[in-house]
């Protein structure tokens, strides 16, 4: 028996052992039960040895020996390691796609506007954009590669600091005109705060209520306002002239840049405790279009 033969005997024997059924073994293989029938029954002559008892109970049942019993189990694992082997081929290539993980404000604000550079680069990947606002599973999920905001430390991932933020608020040109006093204390308390909720609950993230207090700014109410839970929908709310946003450095850029927006009170520092940081699986650490796309990261980075 030649190995295409031998191996797809062995994935027709598996199959029936398992659903009990020639039948329903086709089905999963897409081939015809005559078929799956010949695949095992040449098998059981090349190992001059009978597979399976045919058992009748309103149906015929196949019911493996008790030496088929015995091998099943390794059979099984030998083929979740081919097919573990067969996935790692196909990773180590520099083609094919990258999934990315991202937050969806991340993906607008930042990377989407940037992405044309690596596919420039590396047009044989594809990238597959996963944007999710809760952390994904990386293996269950099968990501490659991903970009997260925090303190650096998620279990199981390498993360290695991509950029640091500063926070600081920003309106619309056209609301600075009309109030031309907003660069003093008294107007934060006429005009609308506009606050991120995105990541309201990890510890460090920048609120109106530190801005303020890292500024020595106090009568400021920051219990009303609009909140909004997507940093990317802040700023467009501020845009749109609806208040002052507490923006995030990296988020802004692109547009404080364009004139879309305008920093407020720019000679006070306050550096955000979190950063963006790359991350992923050690294991994958080597595979070439992760290494490009991480390599790319720190690259656009710094520009």
């Amino acid at each position: 028996m030649n190995g295409p033969v031998h191996l797809n005997a062995l994935r027709a024997f598996e199959a029936s052992a398992r659903h009990q059924s020639f039948s329903a073994a086709a089905r999963e293989l897409n081939v015809t039960p005559a078929a799956v029938g010949q695949l095992v029954r040449t098998l059981e002559d090349w190992l001059s040895t009978p597979l399976f008892h045919r058992a009748t109970s309103g149906r015929v049942r196949l019911v493996p020996t008790e030496a088929a019993e015995r091998a099943l189990p390794d059979i099984r694992a030998g083929f979740d390691r081919l097919i573990l082997g067969l996935e790692k081929l196909k990773e180590s290539s520099a083609s094919g796609v990258l999934t990315v993980t991202v937050s969806p404000a991340f993906a607008a604000k930042w990377l989407l506007p940037r992405i044309d550079s690596f596919h420039s680069a590396w047009p044989d990947t594809d990238v597959r954009l996963d944007t999710n606002l809760r952390a994904v599973d990386f293996v269950s999920q099968r990501v490659d590669i991903g970009v997260r905001y925090g303190a650096g430390e998620w279990t199981g991932l390498v993360a290695e600091k991509l950029m640091e933020e500063e926070v600081y608020p920003v309106c619309s040109p056209s609301l600075l005109i009309e109030s031309s006093r907003l660069q003093v204390q008294e107007s934060l308390t006429r005009q609308t705060l506009i606050h991120d909720l995105s990541m309201d609950s990890q510890t460090g993230f920048p609120t109106w209520e530190t801005w303020l207090a890292k500024a020595g700014l106090a009568g400021v109410s920051t219990s009303r306002g609009m909140k909004i839970n997507n940093s990317a929908a802040v700023l467009q709310a501020a845009i749109d002239g609806q208040g002052i946003a507490l923006a995030r450095s990296v988020m802004a850029r692109d547009d404080l840049a364009a004139g879309r927006l305008v920093r407020l009170f720019p000679e006070i520092q306050f550096e955000s405790a979190l950063a963006y940081y790359v991350v992923y699986r050690q294991d994958y650490a080597n595979l070439p279009r992760l290494r490009a796309f991480r390599d790319w990261l720190f690259e656009v980075s710094t520009r």
